[in-house]
């Protein structure tokens, strides 16, 4: 009997616990518009615990002689992988993954082109970003420029072209086999593709590799972020197997095989490594490394591999999408010599204040500057070094300076003259990619239409309200009504925060200021507004009159920051907004933010305490903001919480407050157009509520309450509110919110005040009120479960009351903070002095000021000292 035909293709999965994404890839193998009669499909199952094995066992049924599967022990991707490459029998093979999907003319797309191209040594396909989450399938992969136009290259040649992803990929099997290739099961969690496809490229010395335009596969992007590529931030192979067996093995193969490093393959890494480098620590997701033997093994890994590609040559291949600053710390972060831009770059200019912001990046040391205005040397109004550190290493720092705009400027870097540019000169590049030609040169790309100033685009409104605000702002009526407007808000549908408070400061002691506040209209907190006798200056945030409103706001001033209020969409679909955002906040900064913080454009940054200020505006932080935009006025909400503190005398403090934050992993993002989140239900079981219920509900502290005649109140974030109702609380315990309440008299009110990392306890020191920490969490919050990372506030050092790590110490420091009495302790009272030198009721006074002095010259100002963080230590420590 005569062996089967051998298929042409083989697709060879590893199978591990995707059982609920199957059924999606099946029906798309199944959905081939050439038909399976020469595909072969190895299944390997890789000790999968759902029902994945069933699925596939079912598949096999009903494709007898197509689908096979295998069964074994976890091992891993790498290892099934390999145990379909010795079962494969086809002559081309390919490993899709299970949870991804494979367009209709995928096989035809691939079979058409091997027809014509025999000669071929690898097929690379288009991968489509399918978002599970939206179902949109978008074609925004950063390397989709490759595809265009399916170009069949040989890469020898073509130096910017590489294809890492096995997935999506088409290998000889026979020349696997002649090889002796195998995945490496020890490359987890990445580059386990890249490192197979390489090995394999390196077979040949001029690798003919085609970039099929027309083959579609879909790569899944899951809702629940659980792919591996998605997690493998937290994965320590990352750091130390990835780049000593992956990395640096294939750039051995290639010296021991050519002598040298092939284009193309130093591009492959240099692309696989800006990954790294794409985000610093303040911005990465959680799980990243920052400190300990893993990130010195990485820094050590990275030196060695950069030293042994020549980036230099490299660089100028790699994709336009690896970012600026990326592409710096490869180039320049990882040699032992000092490096600076040799130029300065000319950023923002504001006209009405005739300052202009220059930058320049740099490593090492700060260079020797000479700032000339006019000839003349002077000193920046304003400066700072910004550090740029990842895995705990500042690997590249940019000085950022605010000069006089109205006069002739000049620079020095380490005694030369250095070019002053007005944009940052694009490459250096070798190549011109089709995307690129398009994106630099045709009038109609992103690219053109964002050199066209704001207020001169052309804006087609869309709504309904949009396309009416568009027809009236320009009425004069509407122009004089809202000429040069402040406009207030706190949160979108509620107020009682800096916001509120500032405005009722404008309306008392500035009526010459045409002031105005912004709330959701319908909910309690709009009806408390009302009654206040402010329902004149009250506007309906989505409404026409907000709309009018906003077309000709002078000033935006809030105590959040999300884009929702400071950017929204709803004014730039009809005209350009030309307010000038100042960011009052809801809290003293405790945490690195910056990841947070510094994409926004913010006039004025309130702080209240100098090791905020340093923390912030300070050399060597990692936020942009320099003391041009940080001011030290105290928040607003601070003067009326002063008030309202006087108001309760120790006699009067009757509550033990319960302020837990929020966890930033454990809530669903907001609703589109809104800072509300969806309710789930399933927060209650989380560790966060349990923990929290069973401190409330202990014996102990509910008798040391009526002991000493005090209430056991329960205030959780706002983002918690929503659950109060759900929660169970025992009988002791009073759920407070902050609807229908007045916030600052439940602080004023407070005996003790009990939270585990929120701000809220700077309310509470302001007051000089006891304060007991509770941070059952307190590793899991460190390595980046909420909003930030640990920033300059140590809460054993620097925190107004004792740290507690379990329920029992928790209870037991309430317990004694409620005997000692209504102040706090010695050594706690001296913190808050030193965090708080200055508290005299002016927050309101100094932040209109400040925002007064945004609308005035200042290039005539003398400079500012830059905060230094030494110094507000000391100042914070003094006795």
């Amino acid at each position: 009997m005569s062996a089967p035909a051998r298929p042409r293709f083989s697709l060879v999965c590893a199978v591990y616990d995707v059982g609920r994404f199957l059924p999606d890839f099946i029906a798309s193998v199944e959905a081939q518009s050439s038909g399976l009669d020469d595909v072969e499909v190895v299944m390997v199952d890789d000790g999968s615990t759902d029902h994945s094995p069933q699925v596939l066992n079912d598949w096999a049924e009903r494709r007898p002689g197509t689908v096979r599967v295998l069964h074994q022990e976890n091992a891993g991707q790498g290892a099934a992988r390999n145990a379909g490459i010795a079962a494969a029998r086809g002559e081309w093979i390919s490993f899709p993954d299970p949870d991804d999907a494979l367009a209709p003319g995928y096989l035809a797309t691939v079979g058409e082109f091997l027809d014509a191209h025999p000669d071929a040594d690898l097929v690379a396909c288009r991968r489509l970003m399918w978002h599970e989450g939206t179902g949109q399938v978008r074609d925004d992969h950063a390397l989709r420029s490759m595809f265009r136009g399916s170009p069949y290259v040989d890469l020898a040649d073509n130096p910017d072209r590489f294809h890492g992803h096995s997935a999506s990929s088409f290998f000889r099997l026979d020349r696997i086999r002649e090889a002796g290739l195998a995945f490496d099961p020890r490359l987890r969690p990445n580059f386990e593709d890249g490192h197979f496809n390489c090995c394999y490229l390196l077979e040949t010395a001029h690798p003919r590799v085609a970039f099929l335009e027309g083959a579609r596969y879909r790569y899944r992007v899951r809702a629940d972020g659980t792919s591996t590529l998605q997690t493998s931030v937290r994965h320590p192979g990352r750091y130390t197997v990835v780049p000593e067996h992956g990395y640096l093995d294939v750039v051995d193969r290639a010296v021991a095989r050519y002598g040298q490093t092939p284009g193309w393959l130093a591009t492959c890494l240099l692309y696989d490594l800006h990954w790294y480098f794409a985000a610093t620590d303040s911005q990465a997701k959680p799980g990243r490394p920052t400190s300990g033997p893993l990130t010195e093994s990485f820094h050590r890994l990275a030196t060695d591999i950069l030293t042994r590609l020549d980036v230099d040559a490299g660089m100028p291949f790699v994709p336009p999408t690896v970012p600026l600053r990326a592409r710096l710390v490869m180039e320049h972060s990882y040699r032992p010599d000092a490096w600076h831009d040799p130029f300065v770059v000319l950023g923002s200019l504001d006209v009405a204040q005739e300052l202009v912001r220059a930058s320049y990046f740099f490593t090492g040391e700060l260079p020797a500057e000479r700032w000339s205005a006019n000839g003349t040397p002077i000193a920046p109004l304003h400066a700072k070094v910004r550090d740029l550190t990842y895995y705990g290493r500042a690997l590249l720092h940019e000085r950022i300076v605010w000069l006089p705009a109205d006069k002739t400027l000049t620079v020095d870097l380490d005694g030369v003259a250095t070019d002053v540019v007005y944009q940052r000169p694009y490459g250096p590049t070798k190549v011109a990619q089709p995307g690129q030609i398009r994106w630099w040169l045709n009038p109609e790309s992103e690219h053109h239409r964002q050199l066209v100033p704001r207020h001169l685009r052309i804006r087609t409104p869309t709504t309904r309200l949009g396309r009416r605000a568009a027809a009236l702002k320009d009425k004069p009526q509407v122009r004089e009504r809202y000429a040069g407007a402040w406009v207030l808000m706190d949160r979108v549908h509620d107020a009682n925060d800096s916001g509120e408070i500032l405005f009722r400061h404008l309306r008392e002691h500035h009526p010459e200021i045409n002031a105005w506040f912004v709330l959701e209209k319908g909910g309690p907190e709009w009806t408390r507004f009302k009654a206040a006798g402010h329902a004149d200056r009250l506007v309906a945030h989505g409404s026409l009159q907000w709309r009018l409103l906003m077309a000709h706001a002078t000033h935006l001033l809030s105590s959040h920051a999300e884009n929702v209020l400071a950017q929204p969409e709803e004014i730039a679909e009809f005209t350009a907004p030309g307010w000038r955002f100042h960011f009052l906040q809801h809290g003293v900064i405790k945490d690195d933010i910056s990841g947070w913080l510094d994409p926004k454009r913010l006039e004025t940054f309130v702080v209240s305490t100098p090791r905020e200020l340093a923390s912030i505006a300070g050399d060597h932080t990692p936020y942009k903001f320099t003391t041009r935009e940080v001011a030290m006025t105290g928040l607003p909400r601070f003067d009326r919480l002063r008030e309202v503190g006087l108001r309760f005398p120790p006699e009067r403090r009757d509550l033990v407050l319960v302020t837990p934050t929020w966890r930033n992993s454990l809530l669903p993002p907001m609703l589109p157009g809104s800072q509300r989140r969806p309710v789930d239900r399933s927060v209650l079981g989380s560790d966060l509520v349990r923990t929290w219920l069973a401190y409330l509900a202990d014996e102990r502290l509910a008798a040391a309450c009526a002991e000493h005649g005090v209430t056991l109140g329960f205030l959780p974030h706002p983002n918690l509110q929503p659950l109060l109702p759900m929660m169970d609380l025992p009988a002791h315990v009073r759920p407070l919110t902050y609807e229908g309440h007045d916030p600052q008299e439940l602080f004023a009110r407070a005996r003790v005040l009990v939270t585990d990392f929120s701000s809220i306890a700077f309310n509470a020191a302001y007051l000089e009120r006891p304060v007991v920490y509770y941070q059952f969490d307190a590793e899991v919050m460190a390595s980046g479960a909420h909003v930030g990372r640990p920033g300059y506030f140590d809460y054993g050092r620097d925190g107004f009351g004792p740290v507690t790590g379990t329920r029992e110490d928790a209870v037991a420091a309430t317990i004694e903070a409620l005997a000692h009495g209504p102040a706090p302790q010695p050594a706690y009272q001296a913190r808050i002095d030193a965090t708080f030198p200055e508290r005299d009721g002016r927050c309101c006074a100094r932040v209109v000021a400040r925002v007064l002095e945004t609308e005035r010259l200042r290039s005539d100002l003398p400079p500012v000292p830059t905060p230094s963080a030494t110094d507000a230590a000391a100042l914070a420590e003094a006795p």
